[in-house]
């Protein structure tokens, strides 16, 4: 129930939520600089955690759904309270973050313990006054959006505009508004009329970062499609089509399979569009369809071990990609603990590790390195020997600083560039 299913930060950074398969989401708030260490900022602590979904039964389709946290994306802040928007496999709730530090006292009709007091015993009004106490900090649900898909969510997005958002499921993508519970839009539909013919699904969305009419999806069939909502309500045609053309001698058994696209993000300036497929990541510039502009190989020494993989199940596993504040660095996971990063200016990329046994606090990561052939160096790890029960799936970058949080099944690591 513990295992880390997705992490988002807010967008200034102070705050980190993480959702688990247990339906929960905990809260982890970054601590102000100390005085006599103004240089250091403060770690992460747990801000607040609550039960966010539960686990529920559909009777028509006799399906259990479960409480697992699919997506979290936070809202922009616009007072004192915090917004987030967290989806199951069913249901989207938005959830307001609030702090109570005071409370009122000196009820007419209650007592302090809030049982009614005698009306015969009232003989004069009281003016309730407001008194401190110890900070708390609520969790409340304030929109339910639930009842709109067939098929398991597999993203939402807030868009720019902040009225709306979408919720993606395997052949449909809605468009909500945030004040509006019992009824969405629906702007993509792939569902064909004889499911027999269902050839590929979509497997991410996201809206564009600066035009609120613009957003991706990826499929199954390792294509992205870019749709525009002044076009048509019904985004059927897309505006333009991704799609990089197969290597005929790289054709095999598992080619469809490890080209699924598993995540698609905009970079943060709206020029590029990031995919990650089972092997790599690529890099798209929004006007240039027919190939990306970046390909960076996460783990290519399992190429040759895809039959197993593919036994075991590990080739559908989905992972994350995620962007750093400037674009200019990207970040996905892989398998043994393993996260790569790659620059794309100097084109250098290290693998480094999130584990117990190397990870003390203020401890320096050291680069791993995967060999594959017979010989292998002291500081290098054989290909045979990775576990692939120990993956990294989830990952998100701080929106202005390097620092840098990790699921790693159910622990949760956070990273930050090293300070001189």
């Amino acid at each position: 129930a513990d295992i880390i299913s997705t992490v988002e930060f807010n967008h200034t950074g102070e705050l980190l939520a993480t959702g688990d398969k247990g339906g929960r989401v905990v809260i982890f708030q970054r601590e102000q600089e100390s005085k006599n260490q103004p240089h250091r900022r403060g770690e992460y602590n747990v801000y607040s955690t609550f039960q966010s979904h539960e686990p529920e039964f559909d009777y028509l389709k006799s399906l259990e759904i479960e409480e697992k946290i699919n997506k979290i994306r936070w809202l922009l802040q616009q007072n004192a309270a915090y917004f987030l928007l967290s989806t199951n496999d069913k249901t989207v709730k938005l959830w307001k973050v609030s702090e109570r530090d005071k409370r009122p006292e000196g009820y007419n009709l209650k007592d302090e313990d809030g049982r009614l007091r005698d009306p015969s015993m009232i003989t004069m009004l009281r003016v309730p006054v407001l008194r401190p106490m110890d900070l708390m900090v609520e969790a409340t649900p304030r929109r339910v959006f639930a009842n709109a898909h067939t098929y398991h969510i597999n993203s939402i997005s807030v868009n720019s505009d902040y009225e709306t958002y979408m919720s993606a499921d395997d052949l449909r993508i809605n468009l909500w508004n945030f004040e509006i519970t019992n009824q969405s839009f629906n702007i993509v539909d792939i569902k064909p009329a004889n499911m027999e013919e269902l050839t590929e699904v979509i497997t991410a969305a996201e809206f564009h970062p600066h035009h609120c009419n613009t957003f991706v999806y990826s499929s199954s069939k390792g294509t992205i499609r870019l749709c525009d909502m002044r076009t048509s309500a019904l985004c059927d045609r897309h505006a333009k089509f991704f799609e990089e053309p197969e290597d005929p001698s790289n054709r095999s058994f598992f080619s469809e399979i490890i080209s699924s696209i598993s995540d698609v993000k905009f970079s943060h300036s709206g020029r590029y569009i990031m995919t990650r497929d089972y092997l790599t990541v690529k890099v798209w510039d929004l006007n240039m369809e027919n190939r990306p502009i970046e390909t960076y190989q996460v783990h290519d020494y399992l190429r040759s071990k895809l039959c197993s993989l593919y036994e075991n199940d590990c080739i559908f596993d989905k992972f994350e990609c995620v962007w750093n504040g400037s674009d200019s660095v990207i970040m996905t996971g892989s398998y043994n603990n393993f996260f790569r990063m790659f620059d794309r200016n100097t084109k250098r990329d290290v693998t480094l590790e999130a584990s117990r046994e190397n990870s003390k606090p203020r401890a320096i990561l050291k680069p791993r390195k995967v060999c594959v052939g017979g010989k292998r160096r002291k500081d290098e790890i054989s290909v045979d020997s990775l576990d692939f029960s120990k993956k990294i799936l989830h990952t998100a970058w701080h929106p202005s600083e390097n620092i840098i949080a990790v699921a790693a099944t159910n622990n949760l690591y956070i990273f930050q560039d090293k300070v001189n």
